[in-house]
């Protein structure tokens, strides 16, 4: 008994602190083998290509670019600019930063769930599987429906990884198919050929050789089995497939061996790359029914593809803060009418106000007429006491924001709730956002109106301690604490003008309090326009100095150099555009504090992500601090340049007393392994600097990016295991896990949600002798929250002795239980068509009845492939059911179209019709039996003078002529929480 609980106890330790890499496609790396992370990104980027290549074509735009597995973010993102020979940059940044989200939540499953049969499709667990896979695709479009992308894109990732495994852990590959396994993402179709428990379906390999190790009878029946694993026990079925590989200790007991295609050197690594191939097509038919669900604009929006900027406000509402609200309009108004239209239009926008006791909600929309209106009903009231609800308004805005946006918070009051300081710090990492605080009055009396009150005077001061609060969160963020009076606002708004444009890149940052005086130095490239210096503080003293030598003091408003705008404690530097490139240098002082930030145009940026090993060697994302002291891993991606090299990644601490420099790996074009030998005490910035190549250049130019957002190491580690639904109404228990050096430290725990929902947890946790401690976070939806809202949870953990604290912060979306899984159903009632030679001489048409049968009904019809005119009409039928009457007119130039039917909770249903003839009478066509996924109707001809044309009914993808599908592409789906190994 006392050896059981020692193993149960060390495989405990490693599932939750050192996962195995058990088995499935490698999560990140893997030299000359395909990994979860190509996979994916392949299959993104040839779905995103194919989505604008389709909108191009029905806009009568040339899309040249070719779609294949050679793709790249840069060349999808600029293929797919509505204007691509504008002079503004385009930054593939947000794009590449999703397709990243997306596929590091797919390797995560390697680490959180390593050991999970269901999700990665081992043990036959094909039913298991096939539960989580039409409840994660249902909450996937829940939360697109609800604009909760965040949460959507990590659901996605999971997703994917249980879709691809199946297709490395399976014989699917063995059988002979060609095509993904639609009934595994069709909930309507049975799974029909599945080996039972009792039916053998391998025999031994022969010494290393497992080839032929499926016996003759499962490939000659098209018996569908899956690899059993396990790393504890050799128990398995009788006469059962293993998974294969030196960790399954089931592929040691006969039938020896196994059969995944996980990488070129895996038991069956000769069929890697098909079984590769295939979840590639697999991804892509999944997106395929994400995007008919969602439309095209928001399928586009779930993959991050915009190259414009975030318009994003937290506004204080209390009485005194009239006037800041007008400018707040005023500023917004501006930059939403004056880029209208163009490719500088914002391609979200996002307002929070905040008051006392209140705040939010939270507005989050693309339609700029919408956040006009939103804003313009904002008015000043109320506010009784001095400190305001800011950081709640915020923490609401961090979470709902697309990552690294930039966000301002306009206040002229403390914050109440100064005790999210912590947890807005960690949302503030996490999403790598940027706040900026517009601080009016900040030490100064005025008249403070109530309209529910007299007239009154208050003080309105903010204390030197709150604004060191507003300052330490703008600092940690790479944003900046202005502080004007209100009569000089709308000049320090020209900093959320500069915000609001396209491919913004940090050259510098640098955070000095207490001030000491500083020559600072920064490299401009050719690629970088409309740069501009920021310094903040109080009464700083600053000279620059150009790559020539020519100098300008910060005390001349106009000189060689640039324009400078001072207004408050804000330095704006306005470069001129002229000879840019080069070294330059500042020198700068301030009486007590400053902040120094150099920012531009450029299509050349950078992410990176912490990653850590895990056994056999491959990498996953590492959720929270890295450890203090030890050596760390970074995944580095670079984007937009055509070609450059990287020279360095440095860990730069913020306090500027020393710099950690990494080891630079490429393992890809953009993408780079950096390994740093410590983790700074205090907190940092990531640095990369480079050789840029230009072809107008003889030589390469020099470089340099900076993050702007401050990361921190921790000497203690939270994790937990996430889960990405809750269902509301019903609690939700998450368990989580404490480990530190630090033996016998006390720690204080906090746990809190965005959304103010339910959340019971212990105090405090000990970590006892050995280190480590277990606790237990519970939380509760509200039984009226609407399905796809997205809540991020966030715990802490912080040493009582040292304040040393680390974080986990977990998105899960709130979804009703779905027990809807059927398609809508379309059924062509005619088709007429006169079309002559000369086609744009006359149309065509089409009429077809929509139904949903006893589901939810339907919620949206629209058409791809098309270039015509929809009308839709609801009809009872005969036997009361509700059927909507779609009459579709096209021109005889546009010869197909695919009606698309969406249900209330995203099931799919489609009716694809082509025309193609020399000349064509009128010809209709009226099946006496609709035609569904489950029960196709057989192809009939109806001949309508047969020397001009032939008329077929019949399945997608085999029609000639007139091709008429049902298919309920509910198919497509993402693997939903399958995950591999």
């Amino acid at each position: 008994m006392a050896s059981l609980v020692v193993v149960t106890i060390f495989l405990l330790w490693g599932a939750l602190f050192q996962p195995p890499q058990v088995a499935a496609f490698k999560p990140l790396f893997n030299d000359g083998s395909m990994t979860h992370r190509e996979i994916t990104q392949m299959a993104i980027l040839r779905k995103t290509a194919e989505v604008c290549r389709d909108i191009a074509t029905a806009q009568g735009r040339d899309f040249t670019l070719a779609i294949n597995n050679k793709l790249t973010a840069s060349a999808v993102q600029k293929a797919c600019a509505t204007s691509p020979d504008s002079s503004s940059a385009l930054s593939s940044l947000g794009f590449y930063s999703v397709i990243t989200e997306i596929y590091l939540s797919n390797a995560a499953i390697d680490a959180v769930f390593a050991l999970s049969a269901a999700r990665h499709v081992d043990n036959e667990a094909f039913i298991e599987g096939r539960d989580l896979i039409t409840r994660g695709v249902a909450a996937v479009k829940a939360s697109v429906q609800q604009e909760s992308y965040i949460s959507a894109r990590i659901t996605l990732g999971a997703l994917c990884h249980t879709l691809q495994d199946f297709y490395s852990h399976s014989n699917w590959v063995e059988l002979g198919s060609t095509a993904p396994f639609t009934p595994l993402i069709r909930p309507e179709l049975p799974l029909n050929n599945l080996a039972d428990r009792s039916t053998p379906t391998c025999k031994n390999c022969i010494g290393e050789d497992c080839s032929d190790n499926i016996l003759p009878e499962i490939i000659l029946h098209k018996k569908l089995t899956s690899g059993y694993f396990s790393i504890v026990f050799s128990a398995k079925p009788a006469g059962k497939c293993s998974h294969g590989g030196f960790l399954d200790r089931t592929s040691y007991r006969d039938p020896t061996g196994g059969i995944n295609k996980d990488d070129i050197s895996s038991s069956h690594g000769f069929l890697h790359q098909r079984a590769a191939d295939m979840a590639i097509n697999a991804t892509m038919e999944m997106l395929q029914d994400i995007r008919l669900a969602t439309g095209n604009r928001d399928f586009l929006r779930l993959m991050g593809l915009s190259h414009t900027s975030v318009l994003a406000f937290v506004i204080d509402t209390t009485g005194s803060m009239s006037d800041d609200i007008e400018e707040a309009k005023r500023v917004s108004f501006s930059i939403i009418d004056s880029k209208r239209g163009t490719p500088e239009e914002p391609s979200e926008y996002i307002l929070v106000p905040f008051n006392d006791p209140d705040f939010g909600p939270l507005t989050r929309t693309k339609d700029a007429d919408v956040f006009k209106a939103r804003i313009n009903s904002l008015t000043a009231f109320g506010g009784g006491d001095l400190p305001e609800m800011c950081l709640s308004g915020l923490l609401l805005a961090l979470a709902g924001a697309p990552l690294s946006s930039d966000i301002f918070v306009f206040t002229d009051a403390s914050a109440k709730d100064s005790q999210l300081k912590s947890t807005v710090q960690a949302m503030i990492q996490i999403t790598k956002s940027t706040v900026t605080f517009m601080l009016t009055n900040p030490v100064s009396f005025r008249r403070r109106r109530d309209v529910s009150q007299s007239q009154q005077f208050n003080s309105r001061s903010i204390p030197q301690s709150d604004m060191q609060l507003y300052r330490d969160l703008a600092y940690i963020s790479g944003g900046q604490a202005i502080e004007v009076t209100r009569a000089t606002l709308s000049q320090a708004t020209a900093v959320i003008t500069d915000a609001s444009t396209s491919a913004l890149v940090t050259v510098l940052q640098v955070v000095r309090s207490p001030a000491i005086a500083e020559n600072f130095s920064f490299v401009l490239d050719p690629s970088l326009s409309n740069v501009t210096v920021y310094i903040t503080g109080d009464s700083p003293v600053f000279t620059l100095y150009s790559p020539t030598g020519v100098s300008q003091s910060g005390s001349v408003a106009d000189g060689p150099l640039g324009s400078i705008l001072t207004v408050g404690n804000l330095r704006r530097v306005k470069l001129n555009s002229d000879n840019q490139t080069g070294e330059w240098k500042i020198s700068i002082n301030s009486t007590r504090f400053y902040s120094l930030k150099v920012t531009g145009q450029s299509s050349v940026n950078f992410l990176f992500n912490f990653v850590e090993q895990i056994e056999g060697g491959d990498l996953t994302p590492k959720a929270n601090r890295p450890f203090i002291g030890r050596n760390a891993t970074l995944l580095v991606s670079v984007t937009g340049g055509d070609s450059f090299t990287v020279t360095d990644v440095l860990l730069v601490e913020a306090s500027g007393s020393g710099v950690v420099n990494g080891t630079v790996k490429a393992v890809g074009a953009t993408d780079f392994l950096v390994n740093v030998d410590r983790i700074p005490e205090g907190a940092f910035l990531v640095q990369l600097k480079g050789l840029l190549n230009d072809a107008t250049r003889s030589l390469p130019s020099q470089f340099q990016r900076q993050s702007p957002t401050q990361q921190q190491g921790s000497r203690v580690t939270i994790t937990a295991q996430p889960n990405s639904t809750i269902e509301p109404g019903i609690p939700f228990d998450l368990n989580f896990t404490l480990v530190s050096n630090n033996t016998e430290s006390n720690y204080i725990i906090r746990a809190r949600t965005d959304r103010g929902f339910s959340v019971s947890f212990p105090s405090s946790l000990n970590m006892g002798t050995e280190g480590s401690a277990q606790g237990t976070v519970t939380l509760t939806a509200p039984s009226d929250t609407e399905s796809g809202t997205d809540v991020t949870l966030t715990i802490e953990a912080e040493d009582q002795g040292s304040g040393d604290s680390n974080y986990v912060a977990l998105r899960f979306s709130v979804i009703t239980k779905v027990t809807d899984f059927s398609s809508p159903v379309c059924q062509v009632v005619s088709i007429k068509a006169d079309c002559p030679v000369e086609c744009s001489t006359a149309s065509w048409e089409l009429s077809a009845n929509l139904t949903d049968g006893n589901g939810t009904g339907i919620s949206s019809v629209s058409f791809n492939r098309g270039n015509g005119s929809l009308s839709l009409s609801i009809v009872i039928s005969e036997d009361g059911t509700n059927v909507t009457v779609a009459s579709y007119n096209a021109s005889c130039c546009s010869q197909e179209v695919e009606l698309v039917v969406v249900d209330r909770v995203g099931n799919v249903g489609t009716c694809f019709t082509s025309i193609k003839s020399p000349s064509v009478d009128t010809t209709t066509v009226k099946p006496s039996t609709p035609s569904t996924p489950s029960t196709p109707s057989t192809p009939s001809t109806i001949t309508n003078k047969p020397s001009t044309i032939t008329t077929v009914i019949t399945t997608p993808n085999r029609g000639c002529f007139v091709s008429f599908s049902m298919s309920v592409l509910l198919c497509n789906l993402i693997f939903f929480f399958f995950l591999c190994k």
